[in-house]
């Protein structure tokens, strides 16, 4: 008896809530439950604690425990004896392998800098403090206004998915295919949007822009081949060429984005950001967007083009994608649904030839087979029903107000310092004056609550300017924006 008031006391502190919030009370016990009898906490031949005394310790009704035992009874973890109570059901712990912790041996470790071919983590990187939501002055690129995310067109969109007919037909093993309707909405809705018109052989779902980018680099370099890319630039697409090719070159860019000068007609590929320019957000003109497709037919330059932020074109006409001109073949194109949805979402598009498909599918299917079915039913639907179409009027509405705040104040304290993107966008490039560090500068306004991003990181080569930075304003309240621009230009006046 004496053991098992000591194991009943010990119980209260092994059974504690989960501190986050997610699921009702009951899927939070069962939870904890679950997690303690899998790490074989729970002692097999003692009794749980009563559900009167956990309903007690944990402060919650006592209907909630009963329910949460009564599933977990259900779902074969916990056996129900009459008038002796809950105990671990042991089958449910058959096949785990019960090992102690390894202690250190002195015999030769492995030394795995000598075993890895590459080290990507070595890689620079535009890095983002994981709790930037935290900050009251977010004026940081990539990420979503959690107030503009359309939470009731996605639940519904969700629990269709979660229908009995939606789950028989996503569930199953896909190998290599696509969702056809997803496919078909993309036809649809998204590429006539850029001017792309296209077979859906001659379109893949990609986890994200990322993969896209990943997968050409992967099919079109090697050692013997010059890969051409922007600087400043779009960082982690570099850093992906250079895992398949040392022949990087870095190529200008002016107010109009791209130049396709003697340095582009020495590359084999070259990625581009016409419609933004990532990160200055120079929007590429046709007549631009034709020199650089009739040098890439006369030097057989192969283009990929990452469509980026081309969904935010709220000033003016759009330009048709770089795509649409392409007579060809020869333009690779990468779409992404994260900037209008949200950067959790994972999920791009490649349009190019269907030879070219066919090869990034099968790689593809070597890598991780295909992107999530559900979550393509699940964004099919969303499309299908207008929500994704209506998302891209409330964000220009909302963008368009913040373009217009936030370039006024810099017209006012950086006059000629930064240039307002000419057709919209979600961030605007800023050189502030030369003797500026903008990383020493960035560790004085987190003390403010404030966020951006140094743009020295966005350049190719070892001589990278620091007295350029980016403000982004897709994720800060608009009412934060001046408040936050004071204070930053006060610690520049400081500095």
């Amino acid at each position: 008896m004496t053991e098992i008031n000591e194991y009943l006391r010990l119980t209260e502190y092994l059974f504690q809530l989960p501190d986050h919030q997610r699921g009702t009370l009951q899927t939070r016990i069962q939870e904890m439950l679950v997690n303690s009898i899998l790490d074989g906490h729970v002692d097999l031949a003692t009794p749980l604690p009563s559900s009167r005394k956990l309903a007690k310790q944990l402060s919650v009704a006592r209907n909630t425990v009963v329910y949460a035992y009564q599933h977990l009874v259900d779902e074969g973890f916990l056996l129900s004896k009459e008038r002796s109570g809950f105990f671990v059901n042991p089958d449910i712990l058959k096949g785990r392998i019960q090992q102690e912790k390894k202690k250190p041996t002195s015999g030769k470790q492995v030394s795995w800098e000598d075993k890895l071919v590459v080290m990507p983590g070595q890689l620079r990187q535009n890095s983002k403090p994981a709790n930037w939501s935290k900050y009251p002055y977010p004026f940081i690129c990539g990420q979503y206004d959690q107030q503009l995310f359309p939470i009731s067109d996605w639940r519904e969109c969700c629990r269709e998915a979660a229908a009995i007919n939606a789950i028989h037909d996503w569930a199953k093993d896909q190998i290599d295919r696509d969702n056809p309707e997803l496919i078909d909405q993309i036809h649809k809705k998204l590429l006539p949007r850029r001017g792309v018109w296209a077979e859906p052989d001659e379109v893949l779902v990609t986890l994200g822009a990322q993969q896209g980018i990943y997968l050409a680099a992967q099919l079109l370099l090697n050692q013997n081949r010059t890969m051409g890319f922007e600087s400043p630039g779009y960082v982690d697409a570099e850093n992906a060429f250079g895992i398949f090719t040392e022949k990087l070159q870095g190529l200008n860019i002016d107010t109009e984005g791209l130049i396709p000068d003697e340095s582009f007609s020495r590359c084999d590929c070259v990625y581009t950001t016409p419609s933004h320019h990532y990160p200055t957000t120079v929007t590429m003109p046709r007549s631009r967007r034709r020199e650089l497709l009739e040098s890439a037919r006369e030097h057989d330059v192969v283009v990929i083009e990452d469509d980026y932020e081309s969904e935010f074109n709220y000033v003016g006409s759009p330009t048709p994608a770089l795509k649409s001109l392409d007579e060809d073949g020869r333009v690779i194109y990468i779409g992404s649904l994260s900037k209008t949805l949200a950067p959790g979402i994972r999920l791009g598009y490649m349009v190019a030839p269907k030879v070219f498909i066919q090869q990034a599918r099968a790689l593809r299917r070597l890598m991780m087979r295909h992107p999530p079915s559900n979550n393509q039913y699940i964004i099919a639907q969303f499309l299908s029903r207008g929500y994704h179409d209506a998302l891209i009027n409330r964000l220009s509405q909302t963008l368009h107000k913040r373009w217009v705040l936030l370039g006024d104040l810099l017209d006012t304290h950086f006059p000629g310092g930064s240039r307002r993107p000419t057709f919209g966008g979600s961030a605007v490039w800023v050189e502030g004056p030369n003797k500026l560090n903008a990383h020493e500068l960035l560790e004085k306004a987190k003390q403010e609550g404030i966020l951006f991003e140094p743009g020295s990181v966005f350049f190719h080569g070892d001589d990278k300017p620091q007295h350029f930075f980016r403000l982004g304003f897709s994720s800060i309240p608009t009412d934060h924006i001046e408040p936050g621009i004071d204070k930053l230009v006060a610690l520049m006046k400081n500095a």
